[in-house]
């Protein structure tokens, strides 16, 4: 394997974006479309109905420890979030280190702990009480390449990818902090498999975020899983889009495109409808068991791309609540954005979350609770049905999640005044109800609701059956 691999990799992407955009072509979003068959992939059971929290050990306290985030595991649970992605726990290679600290993603000893979050012992004592209050962990795993001090580009040069001269060679050329791995050795394979058993093992971690998993061979990854799941069912998520990911390795992948498409509709660079034909073309290449992971800010997005208010601006709650709700997701929340996160974190030195500020706490929870509880958002073979609602207005985007005589109805105004959003399609029997409160709620005479700027409409209504 040489650098070709990247070009590699990047055409398959391409392929898989052109093959959606075919489907997407091919495809009326009005239709309620029955769900491909599920993939291999038997999903944890605590999986279905879950929110995922991104911990982010060094930014969240101003110890930036294991032992000080561990303090913080009430407040989260009490968010309702119920698996924790922490990012990478290693110790962070030293040569070629990019700023003060070096990322994360820079591996010098997979089994071992960054000494600046605290020590192994800390660590499983993290995974223990975070076990015993409920959630689930997962660890970001670094699996496509290593540090430039990593042991085993003395020992083993020959699991490196190199160039025509034989020098070993970073995987993309500005990331010149690391040096890419190389997957046609099958020594290596069976290293990086036994770091990764090495972690569920030694501290009984729930599974991976798999770091740039389009980059490593999907045959390393099928594989892997196997492997794993033979210790303890495990739940492994994807830094990758596309279908083929879901079909032996991974329970979710990145919902890119979605996010992207938001960020566009924010700044007024694409139009609401195309939400209805995101959806649609969703529907037609994943199975029913496949989970999305949808978000409006990660570790990634927030350094490099801007806060939440920077790319979508007065409707950063509209797009959460969206993630949420459309069918096969699984909302991300980064740790801070539940304390209104207004800044972008240095990704190379200390950058403390500011945690004073809970404006936003009740807001996050509330949706939170709506996931975890609402029978139309169950996810997996069962989730409930969603069905698309054609809007009159070009600002509101509106589907319905139908599940057991239950039904959701979401109506989401981005608009930034007040708009009347004529009701269609839901059912005129049974009770209604906000979907946050509880509160009763009737049907308008006139057929008629009233959304706020840039606000949203919840509403569950239980059918007579």
């Amino acid at each position: 394997m040489n650098l070709l691999k990247i070009i590699i990799m990047k055409s398959v992407l391409f392929f898989l974006t052109a093959l959606a955009l075919v489907s997407c072509e091919n495809t009326d979003p009005s239709e309620t479309v029955t769900k491909k068959k599920s993939d291999g992939v038997q999903h944890p059971t605590w999986s279905e109905q879950a929110v995922i929290y991104e911990v982010n050990i060094r930014q969240h306290t101003p110890e930036g420890t294991f032992k000080a985030f561990q303090e913080k595991l009430p407040e989260i649970k009490e968010l309702g979030a119920k698996i924790l992605w922490i990012m990478p726990v290693q110790p962070i290679g030293e040569k070629n280190r990019k700023g003060g600290l070096g990322s994360y993603y820079s591996i010098k000893d997979y089994t071992a702990v960054n000494p600046e979050f605290g020590t192994l012992e800390d660590f499983r004592a993290l995974v223990d009480t975070a076990h015993a209050m409920g959630f689930k962990i997962l660890l970001d795993w670094v699996g496509n390449h290593s540090a430039w001090d990593n042991v085993w580009i003395e020992k083993h040069p020959d699991w490196y990818t190199h160039d025509r001269e034989g020098n070993i060679v970073p995987p993309v050329e500005d990331w010149s902090d690391v040096a890419d791995l190389n997957y046609d050795n099958k020594e290596l394979r069976v290293a990086m498999q036994e770091a990764m058993k090495w972690w569920v093992t030694e501290t009984d971690i729930d599974g991976y975020r798999c770091d740039v998993a389009y980059m490593v061979p999907m045959d390393f990854w099928n594989q892997t899983r196997k492997i794993l799941d033979s210790i303890k069912p495990v739940f492994m998520l994807a830094e990758a889009e596309g279908p083929d990911f879901h079909k032996y390795a991974f329970d979710m992948t990145y919902g890119w495109e979605l996010h992207h498409l938001m960020n566009k509709i924010a700044k007024g660079e694409a139009p609401v409808d195309t939400l209805e034909d995101y959806s649609a073309k969703s529907d037609t290449l994943y199975s029913a068991s496949a989970l999305r992971m949808y978000f409006t800010s990660n570790h990634d997005e927030n350094s490099w791309n801007g806060t939440v208010y920077e790319r979508m601006g007065v409707n950063h709650k509209n797009f959460f609540v969206l993630s949420a709700t459309l069918e096969n997701g699984m909302p991300l929340i980064y740790g801070g954005q539940e304390w209104g996160l207004s800044k972008s974190l240095s990704f190379f030195e200390k950058d403390t979350i500011n945690g004073s500020d809970t404006a936003l706490f009740n807001f996050y929870k509330s949706i939170v609770t709506l996931k975890n509880t609402h029978p139309a958002l169950h996810n997996g073979e069962d989730q409930g049905v969603m069905q698309q609602l054609h809007s009159q207005v070009p600002s509101v985007y509106a589907f319905k999640r139908i599940k057991n005589g239950r039904e959701l109805f979401v109506a989401i105004n981005f608009d930034r005044e007040e708009v009347t959003f004529p009701v269609e399609g839901l059912s005129s029997e049974g009770s209604w109800s906000d979907a946050l409160t509880g509160s009763e709620m009737k049907k308008p005479a006139d057929n008629n609701l009233k959304i706020p700027a840039n606000d949203y409409l919840l509403i569950d209504i239980t059918t007579k059956e």
